[in-house]
């Protein structure tokens, strides 16, 4: 079946996408070189590059610069006359997307493997968009090969790009004239930055195995299928990130590839997927972790989880495809005990029951999210925090060590995302990892941050004055 490209591109909904800054668009045939573009100008291994075609299915969002000037820069995947699968059409539909979304295009020829059909059709498409458009063709990584540019002026296109992305040859010259392209009034003001910084969007990232509905859960929450989604394992490969908002509440959000037990991991690509997830946990300040409701709490859910909560990661964690769960086992409060069973090292985390398909509990879940981001950016007055902390050691005093009892001081608030506390103790040896535990809890209590991980840092009395010094260096540096 021939796909009509016409359509596939100039039809449909402009999804919304929250930005100042400019948007540039890398297309093309499968395996022409879009990833090394995109890896060329982040100047990092942020998209996946193999030999093979196919293997940037979702849209990757990253931002980018040249020299002073932001842009946002849009890697896809590659468009095919005839594509076999509803995988496939899919894909497609991710460039037509990223074409209506961008301010200026890039598509790439392959220089290796000549001019063909597709190219002569999607050059005709682009002719109709009123955007500039650029046309490089990659793979030329010697001035001889420079003779391929031949055939591609067959197309009657009156500027082609000669491109190496994987040596960077040519480049310099073709980003100066897209970033030039770029419109005018987009840029953010210099003097924003720092306020830009404080007002920086909490990244939520989805999380969980392969398979549970990541991939369909952002969908659902951007309102338009940005990540391909079927029903095959390990669809999403590359993290992807968009911003949006929920009801007011301003978001980036990450969506992972699925995370799988590194003996499940043959292929290389997916390897390396893997890698990327655990980067998009260390990215996220909020993790949605998605767990299936049909088969409860896995070995591989508490090692994504922990390693989540180790890093200080404000944590939802939602049961997906409940509606799919039979009658006799859908009692909430019986399955939310034998989840926390499993995962008590997370019971700070609030649970929801949710089905990513049908909508269900989106707004219980996003309410849930948004106390977790309310928590984990919170900050205390130092008195109140000092009050609630000498209620606790009176309640409950701490074991008495060799060095007799410990004695607490002061503490005061050193962090948000996640709220950090130092506290200084005359011994801080002597306060055992069961009594630390016992002190988070009660200041989650004392302090509203029941969703919240709190990070805990002990010192004793005599670095007080060490720290101070350090501060105030650091505050006469920023004036």
């Amino acid at each position: 079946m021939r796909i009509d490209l016409q359509n596939a591109f100039c039809k449909g909904a402009k999804p919304k996408l929250n930005r100042r800054l400019p948007i540039l668009a890398i297309v093309g045939r499968p395996n022409v070189g879009k990833s090394t573009v995109f890896n060329r100008l982040t100047r990092e291994r942020k998209a996946i590059v193999d030999d093979r075609p196919g293997v940037t299915r979702d849209r990757n969002y990253t931002e980018a610069e040249w020299y002073g000037r932001s842009f946002i820069l849009i890697d896809t995947g590659g468009f095919e006359p005839e594509p076999e699968t509803e995988l496939k059409k899919q894909i497609q539909e991710q460039s037509r997307l990223a074409i209506e979304e961008a301010d200026v295009i890039l598509f790439l020829f392959d220089g290796k493997a000549g001019l063909v059909p597709l190219d002569q059709e999607a050059v005709k498409i682009l002719r109709g968009i009123d955007k500039p458009v650029f046309f490089a063709v990659n793979k030329i990584d010697t001035q001889p090969k420079e003779v391929h540019l031949y055939e591609f002026y067959a197309l009657g296109l009156s500027e082609i790009f000669p491109l190496s992305a994987a040596h960077g040859f040519g480049l310099a010259e073709l980003m100066d004239r897209i970033v030039a392209a770029f419109p005018p009034g987009l840029e953010e003001k210099e003097d924003e930055g720092e306020k830009r910084e404080e007002e920086k969007p909490l990244s939520l990232a989805i999380v969980g195995r392969p398979n549970v509905g990541k991939s369909t859960l952002v969908n659902r929450l951007l309102g338009y299928e940005r990540s391909v989604v079927d029903s095959s394992p390990g669809t999403t490969r590359d993290a992807v990130d968009s911003p949006f908002s929920w009801k007011g509440e301003k978001y980036i959000l990450v969506d992972t590839a699925g995370i799988r037990r590194k003996a499940r991991i043959v292929d290389r690509i997916e390897r390396y997927s893997v890698i990327r997830a655990l980067g998009s946990v260390e990215r996220g300040d909020l993790i949605v972790h998605l767990l299936d409701g049909l088969e409860g709490v896995t070995d591989q859910d508490a090692q994504i989880l922990g390693y989540a909560s180790r890093r200080g990661r404000g944590i939802v964690l939602a049961v997906n495809k409940w509606d799919l769960v039979p009658e006799d086992r859908r009692d909430t409060e019986a399955y939310s005990q034998e989840i926390f069973r499993n995962l008590a090292f997370v019971d700070f985390a609030p649970l929801v029951f949710i089905s990513a398909l049908s909508g269900f509990g989106m707004e219980p879940m996003m309410a849930a999210a948004a106390q977790v981001a309310r928590s984990y950016q919170t900050r205390i007055r130092t008195s109140q925090l000092n009050q609630v902390l000498h209620d606790i050691f009176r309640r409950h005093a701490p074991p008495q060590t060799r060095g007799g009892q410990v004695k607490f001081y002061y503490a005061t608030q050193t962090g948000i995302r996640p709220p950090a506390f130092t506290l200084f103790v005359n011994a801080p040896r002597g306060l055992t990892v069961d009594y630390q535990r016992y002190l988070v809890h009660q200041l989650r209590r004392g302090l509203g941050l029941e969703n919240s991980p709190i990070q805990l840092v002990l010192r004793a009395r005599r670095e007080e004055k060490r720290l101070n010094v350090e501060r105030n260096k650091r505050k006469r540096r920023k004036t």
